[in-house]
Protein backbone atom coordinates (compact mmCIF):
# COMPACT_ATOMS: atom_id res chain seq x y z
CA UNK A 1 0.00 0.00 0.00
CA UNK A 2 2.89 2.31 0.35
CA UNK A 3 3.46 2.70 -3.33
CA UNK A 4 -0.57 4.03 -3.52
CA UNK A 5 0.60 6.62 -0.92
CA UNK A 6 4.16 7.31 -2.59
CA UNK A 7 2.05 8.05 -6.01
CA UNK A 8 -0.03 10.45 -4.33
CA UNK A 9 2.24 11.80 -3.24
CA UNK A 10 5.28 12.24 -5.82
CA UNK A 11 2.35 13.67 -7.76
CA UNK A 12 0.85 16.39 -5.57
CA UNK A 13 4.45 17.75 -4.68
CA UNK A 14 5.75 17.40 -7.89
CA UNK A 15 2.51 19.53 -9.11
CA UNK A 16 2.47 21.87 -6.65
CA UNK A 17 5.71 22.58 -6.82
CA UNK A 18 5.92 23.16 -10.35
CA UNK A 19 2.79 24.67 -10.96
CA UNK A 20 3.79 28.44 -10.58
CA UNK A 21 6.24 28.07 -13.40
CA UNK A 22 4.16 26.28 -15.49
CA UNK A 23 1.51 28.90 -15.36
CA UNK A 24 3.51 31.07 -16.15
CA UNK A 25 4.87 29.68 -19.63
CA UNK A 26 1.18 29.42 -20.39
CA UNK A 27 0.52 33.04 -19.82
CA UNK A 28 3.98 34.03 -21.43
CA UNK A 29 3.12 32.40 -24.68
CA UNK A 30 -0.71 33.56 -24.42
CA UNK A 31 -2.29 30.19 -23.88
CA UNK A 32 -5.43 31.89 -21.90
CA UNK A 33 -9.12 30.48 -21.93
CA UNK A 34 -11.63 32.19 -24.50
CA UNK A 35 -15.03 32.75 -22.64
CA UNK A 36 -18.16 32.17 -24.54
CA UNK A 37 -20.34 35.29 -25.12
CA UNK A 38 -23.48 33.85 -24.35
CA UNK A 39 -22.11 32.81 -20.84
CA UNK A 40 -23.04 34.40 -17.45
CA UNK A 41 -21.94 37.84 -17.50
CA UNK A 42 -19.54 37.40 -14.58
CA UNK A 43 -16.98 34.59 -16.24
CA UNK A 44 -16.23 37.57 -18.84
CA UNK A 45 -13.06 38.59 -16.46
CA UNK A 46 -11.54 35.17 -16.83
CA UNK A 47 -10.91 35.89 -20.48
CA UNK A 48 -7.25 35.06 -20.89
CA UNK A 49 -6.71 33.06 -17.78
CA UNK A 50 -4.33 30.47 -18.59
CA UNK A 51 -6.23 27.63 -19.46
CA UNK A 52 -4.44 23.68 -20.26
CA UNK A 53 -3.64 23.14 -16.77
CA UNK A 54 -5.23 19.47 -17.21
CA UNK A 55 -1.29 19.38 -18.60
CA UNK A 56 -0.11 19.37 -15.23
CA UNK A 57 -2.12 16.72 -13.68
CA UNK A 58 -1.37 14.53 -16.62
CA UNK A 59 2.41 15.26 -16.28
CA UNK A 60 3.16 14.30 -13.07
CA UNK A 61 0.36 11.57 -12.92
CA UNK A 62 2.50 9.50 -15.31
CA UNK A 63 5.98 10.40 -13.34
CA UNK A 64 4.32 8.94 -10.43
CA UNK A 65 2.51 5.78 -12.26
CA UNK A 66 5.36 5.10 -13.93
CA UNK A 67 7.54 5.11 -11.26
CA UNK A 68 5.78 2.75 -8.74
CA UNK A 69 3.50 0.88 -11.78
CA UNK A 70 3.27 -3.08 -11.70
CA UNK A 71 2.30 -2.58 -15.16
CA UNK A 72 -0.24 -5.32 -15.27
CA UNK A 73 -2.93 -5.30 -18.41
CA UNK A 74 -5.35 -3.64 -16.25
CA UNK A 75 -3.21 -0.56 -14.58
CA UNK A 76 -1.80 0.24 -18.22
CA UNK A 77 -5.10 0.17 -19.99
CA UNK A 78 -6.21 2.65 -17.37
CA UNK A 79 -3.09 5.02 -18.18
CA UNK A 80 -3.39 4.83 -22.20
CA UNK A 81 -7.25 5.54 -21.92
CA UNK A 82 -6.75 8.91 -19.70
CA UNK A 83 -4.04 9.98 -22.05
CA UNK A 84 -5.88 9.37 -24.73
CA UNK A 85 -8.61 11.44 -23.78
CA UNK A 86 -6.61 14.32 -22.56
CA UNK A 87 -5.08 14.08 -25.88
CA UNK A 88 -8.73 14.54 -27.60
CA UNK A 89 -9.27 17.23 -24.94
CA UNK A 90 -5.73 19.12 -25.47
CA UNK A 91 -6.67 19.08 -29.56
CA UNK A 92 -9.52 20.80 -28.52
CA UNK A 93 -8.18 23.46 -26.21
CA UNK A 94 -5.37 24.34 -28.85
CA UNK A 95 -7.44 24.73 -31.34
CA UNK A 96 -9.09 27.27 -29.19
CA UNK A 97 -6.28 29.27 -28.41
CA UNK A 98 -4.86 29.56 -32.05
CA UNK A 99 -7.59 30.09 -33.39
CA UNK A 100 -8.82 32.68 -30.55
CA UNK A 101 -11.89 31.67 -30.02
CA UNK A 102 -14.42 29.57 -27.59
CA UNK A 103 -15.06 26.87 -29.54
CA UNK A 104 -12.73 24.14 -30.21
CA UNK A 105 -12.82 20.42 -32.12
CA UNK A 106 -16.36 19.32 -33.91
CA UNK A 107 -17.96 17.14 -31.43
CA UNK A 108 -18.46 14.57 -34.36
CA UNK A 109 -14.49 14.46 -34.59
CA UNK A 110 -14.80 14.19 -30.60
CA UNK A 111 -16.85 11.27 -30.82
CA UNK A 112 -14.98 9.28 -33.65
CA UNK A 113 -11.87 9.64 -31.30
CA UNK A 114 -13.63 8.57 -28.44
CA UNK A 115 -14.76 5.62 -30.41
CA UNK A 116 -11.32 4.86 -31.42
CA UNK A 117 -10.50 4.67 -27.27
CA UNK A 118 -13.29 2.52 -27.31
CA UNK A 119 -11.89 -0.06 -29.19
CA UNK A 120 -8.89 -0.12 -27.43
CA UNK A 121 -10.45 -0.11 -24.11
CA UNK A 122 -12.86 -3.28 -25.72
CA UNK A 123 -9.23 -4.97 -26.68
CA UNK A 124 -7.52 -4.55 -23.41
CA UNK A 125 -10.92 -5.31 -21.51
CA UNK A 126 -10.91 -9.05 -23.85
CA UNK A 127 -7.41 -9.46 -22.93
CA UNK A 128 -8.41 -9.46 -19.32
CA UNK A 129 -10.81 -12.18 -20.01
CA UNK A 130 -13.30 -9.62 -18.57
CA UNK A 131 -16.96 -10.98 -19.32
CA UNK A 132 -19.42 -9.16 -21.67
CA UNK A 133 -21.91 -8.73 -18.85
CA UNK A 134 -22.75 -5.92 -16.31
CA UNK A 135 -23.70 -6.68 -12.18
CA UNK A 136 -26.51 -4.78 -10.86
CA UNK A 137 -25.59 -4.73 -6.96
CA UNK A 138 -28.87 -5.02 -4.41
CA UNK A 139 -30.77 -7.03 -6.75
CA UNK A 140 -27.66 -9.37 -7.60
CA UNK A 141 -28.83 -9.13 -11.18
CA UNK A 142 -26.01 -10.20 -14.06
CA UNK A 143 -27.17 -8.71 -17.28
CA UNK A 144 -25.51 -10.83 -20.77
CA UNK A 145 -24.82 -8.13 -23.23
CA UNK A 146 -22.67 -10.20 -25.71
CA UNK A 147 -21.91 -7.21 -28.59
CA UNK A 148 -23.64 -4.80 -26.91
CA UNK A 149 -20.94 -4.62 -24.18
CA UNK A 150 -19.41 -2.66 -26.91
CA UNK A 151 -21.59 -0.05 -27.41
CA UNK A 152 -22.03 -0.44 -23.68
CA UNK A 153 -18.44 0.70 -23.31
CA UNK A 154 -18.71 3.35 -25.72
CA UNK A 155 -21.40 4.90 -23.76
CA UNK A 156 -19.67 4.51 -20.53
CA UNK A 157 -16.01 6.25 -21.64
CA UNK A 158 -18.00 8.95 -23.65
CA UNK A 159 -20.61 9.63 -21.58
CA UNK A 160 -18.09 10.00 -18.35
CA UNK A 161 -15.58 12.35 -20.20
CA UNK A 162 -18.24 14.31 -22.02
CA UNK A 163 -19.95 15.04 -18.46
CA UNK A 164 -16.83 16.08 -16.88
CA UNK A 165 -15.98 18.61 -19.17
CA UNK A 166 -19.58 20.32 -19.24
CA UNK A 167 -18.78 20.31 -15.55
CA UNK A 168 -15.59 22.61 -15.93
CA UNK A 169 -17.64 25.63 -15.77
CA UNK A 170 -16.50 27.00 -12.23
CA UNK A 171 -13.06 27.22 -10.49
CA UNK A 172 -12.52 24.25 -8.60
CA UNK A 173 -15.99 22.41 -9.54
CA UNK A 174 -14.76 19.53 -11.84
CA UNK A 175 -11.63 19.34 -10.06
CA UNK A 176 -12.90 18.79 -6.86
CA UNK A 177 -15.42 16.28 -7.96
CA UNK A 178 -12.48 14.47 -9.76
CA UNK A 179 -10.69 14.12 -6.43
CA UNK A 180 -13.74 12.86 -4.73
CA UNK A 181 -14.47 10.28 -7.72
CA UNK A 182 -10.52 9.45 -7.62
CA UNK A 183 -10.75 8.89 -4.23
CA UNK A 184 -13.32 6.57 -4.38
CA UNK A 185 -12.09 4.08 -6.86
CA UNK A 186 -8.98 4.12 -5.40
CA UNK A 187 -10.78 3.14 -2.31
CA UNK A 188 -12.67 0.17 -3.93
CA UNK A 189 -9.14 -0.93 -5.82
CA UNK A 190 -7.24 -0.81 -2.57
CA UNK A 191 -10.09 -2.63 -0.56
CA UNK A 192 -10.32 -4.97 -3.45
CA UNK A 193 -6.49 -5.79 -3.21
CA UNK A 194 -6.34 -6.34 0.86
CA UNK A 195 -9.94 -8.68 0.20
CA UNK A 196 -7.72 -10.32 -2.45
CA UNK A 197 -5.95 -13.04 -0.35
CA UNK A 198 -2.46 -12.99 2.47
CA UNK A 199 -0.44 -14.04 0.63
CA UNK A 200 1.77 -12.33 -1.86
CA UNK A 201 1.23 -14.91 -4.79
CA UNK A 202 -2.65 -14.70 -4.60
CA UNK A 203 -3.01 -10.97 -4.31
CA UNK A 204 -4.67 -9.10 -7.14
CA UNK A 205 -1.86 -7.11 -8.62
CA UNK A 206 -4.31 -5.45 -11.17
CA UNK A 207 -5.82 -4.16 -8.50
CA UNK A 208 -3.15 -2.80 -7.01
CA UNK A 209 -2.05 -1.04 -10.15
CA UNK A 210 -5.50 0.63 -10.57
CA UNK A 211 -4.64 1.67 -6.53
CA UNK A 212 -1.53 3.40 -7.55
CA UNK A 213 -2.93 4.84 -11.18
CA UNK A 214 -5.69 6.35 -8.81
CA UNK A 215 -3.46 7.84 -6.45
CA UNK A 216 -1.11 9.24 -8.85
CA UNK A 217 -4.06 10.87 -10.82
CA UNK A 218 -5.63 11.80 -7.50
CA UNK A 219 -2.23 13.29 -5.81
CA UNK A 220 -2.20 15.67 -9.52
CA UNK A 221 -5.64 16.90 -8.93
CA UNK A 222 -5.28 18.11 -5.49
CA UNK A 223 -2.31 19.61 -6.27
CA UNK A 224 -3.40 21.09 -9.68
CA UNK A 225 -6.76 22.37 -6.95
CA UNK A 226 -4.44 23.98 -5.35
CA UNK A 227 -4.17 26.95 -7.92
CA UNK A 228 -7.85 26.30 -9.49
CA UNK A 229 -9.28 26.94 -6.35
CA UNK A 230 -11.28 30.06 -6.54
CA UNK A 231 -10.28 32.44 -7.90
CA UNK A 232 -8.33 30.55 -10.43
CA UNK A 233 -5.22 31.10 -11.46
CA UNK A 234 -5.00 28.51 -13.86
CA UNK A 235 -7.95 26.54 -15.62
CA UNK A 236 -8.18 22.64 -16.42
CA UNK A 237 -9.46 23.03 -19.70
CA UNK A 238 -10.95 19.94 -21.75
CA UNK A 239 -7.01 18.54 -21.22
CA UNK A 240 -8.33 18.28 -17.88
CA UNK A 241 -11.63 17.77 -17.75
CA UNK A 242 -11.36 14.70 -20.42
CA UNK A 243 -8.75 13.04 -18.39
CA UNK A 244 -10.09 12.76 -15.13
CA UNK A 245 -13.88 11.64 -17.19
CA UNK A 246 -12.06 9.03 -19.45
CA UNK A 247 -9.80 7.79 -16.29
CA UNK A 248 -13.47 7.11 -14.68
CA UNK A 249 -14.73 5.65 -17.04
CA UNK A 250 -11.71 3.27 -17.77
CA UNK A 251 -11.79 2.48 -13.79
CA UNK A 252 -15.15 1.25 -13.80
CA UNK A 253 -14.90 -1.11 -16.75
CA UNK A 254 -11.34 -2.53 -15.61
CA UNK A 255 -13.09 -3.02 -11.97
CA UNK A 256 -16.49 -4.54 -13.32
CA UNK A 257 -18.37 -1.74 -11.33
CA UNK A 258 -20.06 0.16 -14.62
CA UNK A 259 -22.97 0.99 -12.69
CA UNK A 260 -21.59 2.50 -9.69
CA UNK A 261 -20.17 5.10 -12.22
CA UNK A 262 -24.22 6.37 -11.81
CA UNK A 263 -22.72 7.72 -8.55
CA UNK A 264 -19.77 7.74 -8.52
CA UNK A 265 -20.11 10.42 -11.75
CA UNK A 266 -23.11 11.35 -10.31
CA UNK A 267 -22.69 14.97 -10.62
CA UNK A 268 -21.36 14.92 -14.43
CA UNK A 269 -24.18 12.42 -14.89
CA UNK A 270 -26.26 15.54 -13.75
CA UNK A 271 -24.84 18.18 -15.54
CA UNK A 272 -25.47 15.93 -18.96
CA UNK A 273 -28.52 15.53 -18.39
CA UNK A 274 -29.49 18.98 -17.46
CA UNK A 275 -27.87 19.93 -21.12
CA UNK A 276 -30.20 17.50 -22.92
CA UNK A 277 -33.15 18.21 -21.41
CA UNK A 278 -32.65 21.71 -22.02
CA UNK A 279 -32.02 21.36 -25.70
CA UNK A 280 -35.05 18.92 -26.04
CA UNK A 281 -37.24 21.17 -24.29
CA UNK A 282 -36.57 24.63 -26.26
CA UNK A 283 -36.45 22.18 -29.65
CA UNK A 284 -39.81 20.30 -28.85
CA UNK A 285 -41.27 23.13 -26.51
CA UNK A 286 -39.73 26.44 -27.27
CA UNK A 287 -39.24 26.42 -22.81
CA UNK A 288 -36.01 26.27 -21.21
CA UNK A 289 -36.09 24.24 -17.77
CA UNK A 290 -33.31 25.86 -16.67
CA UNK A 291 -32.18 29.56 -16.88
CA UNK A 292 -29.06 28.20 -18.17
CA UNK A 293 -27.00 25.03 -18.73
CA UNK A 294 -25.33 23.13 -17.52
CA UNK A 295 -27.04 23.06 -13.99
CA UNK A 296 -24.12 24.39 -12.33
CA UNK A 297 -24.83 28.02 -14.68
CA UNK A 298 -28.36 27.75 -13.58
CA UNK A 299 -27.57 28.29 -10.22
CA UNK A 300 -25.18 31.02 -11.00
CA UNK A 301 -27.73 32.64 -12.76
CA UNK A 302 -29.99 32.28 -9.72
CA UNK A 303 -26.98 34.83 -7.98
CA UNK A 304 -25.37 31.87 -5.88
CA UNK A 305 -21.50 32.22 -5.56
CA UNK A 306 -19.00 30.39 -7.42
CA UNK A 307 -17.64 29.13 -3.90
CA UNK A 308 -21.60 28.15 -2.90
CA UNK A 309 -22.05 26.05 -5.95
CA UNK A 310 -18.87 24.80 -5.64
CA UNK A 311 -18.94 23.21 -1.94
CA UNK A 312 -22.77 22.45 -2.44
CA UNK A 313 -21.74 20.35 -5.49
CA UNK A 314 -18.68 18.79 -3.96
CA UNK A 315 -20.53 17.62 -0.85
CA UNK A 316 -23.98 15.87 -2.97
CA UNK A 317 -20.22 14.04 -5.03
CA UNK A 318 -19.39 12.87 -1.57
CA UNK A 319 -22.86 11.84 -0.68
CA UNK A 320 -22.69 9.85 -3.90
CA UNK A 321 -19.48 8.34 -3.66
CA UNK A 322 -19.98 7.12 -0.28
CA UNK A 323 -23.01 5.30 -1.23
CA UNK A 324 -21.11 3.93 -4.49
CA UNK A 325 -18.46 2.52 -1.87
CA UNK A 326 -20.98 1.18 0.34
CA UNK A 327 -22.80 -1.40 -2.54
CA UNK A 328 -19.08 -2.00 -3.75
CA UNK A 329 -18.10 -3.43 0.00
CA UNK A 330 -21.51 -5.13 0.57
CA UNK A 331 -22.12 -6.74 -3.15
CA UNK A 332 -18.96 -7.11 -4.86
CA UNK A 333 -17.02 -9.65 -3.03
CA UNK A 334 -20.11 -11.95 -3.35
CA UNK A 335 -20.35 -10.70 -7.51
CA UNK A 336 -16.38 -11.65 -7.99
CA UNK A 337 -15.37 -14.55 -5.17
CA UNK A 338 -12.55 -15.44 -7.86
CA UNK A 339 -11.13 -11.53 -6.28
CA UNK A 340 -12.03 -11.81 -2.67
CA UNK A 341 -11.12 -14.08 -0.64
Amino acid sequence: MERVLAAGLLAMVISILAGPKFIEFLRRNEMGQHIREEGPAGHQVKQGTPTMGGLLMVFTMTIAFLALSHYTIEGLTVFFVTLACAAIGFTDDYIKVRHRRSLGLAGRWKLVLLGATTAGLAWAAEDANIPTEVYVPVLDWRIALSFGFYVFLFLVLAGSANGANLTDGIDGLAAGIGVIALLTFTSMNVFAYIRSGQLAPEQDLASLDMAILGGALLGGAIGFLWFNAFPAEVIMGDTGSMAIGGALGAFAVMSRSELLLLLIGGIFLIEALSVILQVASFRYWGRRLFLMAPIHHHFEMKAWSETKIMVRFWIVAAILCGTAFALYYSYFPDFRPDLFA
